[in-house]
């Protein structure tokens, strides 16, 4: 699959998709200037909940300012992390337009700093939406049944960027025979480095109201497939890492913008691949949370 060569519009910027099927990448300035860059280290972020409006206050909190604030601290790491993965829930409620171009605008200075952005898309957001801001019409091509998937390569793993968007503003998600199909394909094609799943929604049996529909059929897939060490995904707003029945670790990102629960944290959390795992640390919005600053040491399952 050729990358494209996306645009927000001319008054925003530049944007390329990566390596397979529509997953999209916010390219970097061709002038910024150069920081080193850490390839083991990644930047988790979910449920941004952008408004058209910057100074919307949604839930007790500015969407953007809390977004605004996320990304500072990304900048101010000691070195530029590889990339930033971005887990659905991009727009605050139908995703509009406008809540998408005000996103663009957000995400400029890592564009500034040549640091790569990975957008999934959540039930908040709108598929056709997303693709009007942050595409020039003509640049797209219809793999994977039009849904936002990337494999994005890594010395260490690979992330699979994937689209669980049912219908916007329903709750639970899916993934879709032909998405499965794809990954367990691709997945089958690069047996011989961790992969790392990426959605927006969570794993959870089908009569519970609100997580991905499919989840026993994606199981099916990445079980057996034992380069498969992790599933990330947002949807919940509550930060937990649990393992599964055969390993696979269960990563449930912060909230950036509103946690469902006062005593919950908002924020980020910044992931760092080493050979046979992977550390989380929690950064909380809250810097006097209690769990604000924690680390989590995962070992990756082995191939036995």
């Amino acid at each position: 699959m050729p990358n494209h060569l996306l645009s927000v519009t001319r008054r925003q910027f530049l944007a390329q998709s990566l390596t397979a099927g529509l997953g999209l990448v916010l390219a970097p300035s061709l002038h910024a200037g150069r920081r080193k860059t850490d390839p083991d280290s990644w930047a988790l972020l979910a449920d941004t909940h952008i408004s058209a409006d910057p100074t919307r206050v949604y839930q007790g909190v500015n969407l953007a300012g809390n977004l605004s604030t996320v990304l500072r601290e990304i900048l101010a790491l000691k070195q530029n992390p590889a990339g930033v993965i971005i887990s659905g829930d991009l727009a605050v409620n139908q995703g509009e337009t406008g809540d998408y171009t005000t996103l663009a605008g957000l995400l400029q200075p890592l564009r500034q700093a040549e640091i790569p952005v990975y957008l999934a898309l959540g039930n908040h957001d709108h598929r056709e939406h997303f693709r009007q801001a942050l595409r020039e019409p003509g640049t797209l091509s219809g793999t994977v049944a039009d849904k936002q998937v990337a494999l994005v390569r890594s010395p260490r793993a690979n992330w699979f960027v994937l689209d669980s968007l049912l219908k916007t503003i329903d709750s639970p998600g899916r993934l879709g025979d032909v998405q499965c199909a794809w990954l367990a394909r691709t997945l089958d094609a690069n047996p011989d480095k961790p992969a790392i799943l990426v959605t927006h929604h969570n794993p959870g049996p089908r009569e519970l109201a609100g997580p991905l529909e499919d989840t026993q059929e994606l199981f099916d897939i990445i079980r057996p497939r034992k380069q498969v060490k992790a599933w990330v995904f947002g949807h919940t707003h509550v930060w937990r890492v649990k393992p599964d029945e055969s390993g696979i670790h269960l990563i449930n990102l912060p909230p950036v913008a509103y946690s469902f629960r006062k005593d919950d944290p908002s924020g980020w959390v910044h992931a760092c691949l080493e050979r046979k795992g992977i550390q989380l640390e929690l950064r909380s919005l809250n810097p006097t949370h209690p769990q604000h600053g924690k680390t989590v040491q995962l070992k990756w399952r082995t191939r036995a």
